[in-house]
């Protein structure tokens, strides 16, 4: 009995250490889901790996890799998840580019960057 309550804690230990570890801080989850929503809302395309892609499509592929790295604790920021999530394929190693309405497309990362930094920059005008 003592050694199933032993391995039951363990196993809940272990658990519970795994998703405080994986867990990415406040500050990087709200900066994250802002990126992930303004290009879901937006009426943007998504180039990855030869083709064009709606916002959703783009905010769901990039959810997704999010999901991953996290799980594996391999960001702590939001530019981290643009390098390792929103730059280019994991798979083919080509870079992600956005355009928007008629205008040139972007690189994803420049674009995402620029969209962080007005994100941060209100909040200051905020406070």
């Amino acid at each position: 009995m003592r050694r199933a309550c032993a391995g039951v804690l363990a196993v809940v230990g272990m658990l519970l250490f795994s998703a405080a570890h994986a867990a990415l801080p406040a500050v990087a989850k709200t900066e994250i889901n802002y990126l992930l929503a303004t290009v879901a809302n937006s009426d943007c395309q998504f180039f990855r790996n030869g083709s064009w892609h709606d916002s959703k499509a783009a905010a769901a592929h990039l959810t997704s890799k999010l999901d991953y790295l996290v799980a594996r604790d391999l960001i702590q920021s939001a530019e981290e998840f643009i390098d390792k999530a929103a730059t280019q394929s994991s798979l083919s190693g080509r870079a992600y580019a956005i355009r928007c309405q008629s205008g040139a497309a972007v690189p994803s990362d420049q674009w995402l960057r620029i969209l962080l930094t007005r994100y941060r920059d209100s909040l200051a005008t905020q406070r």
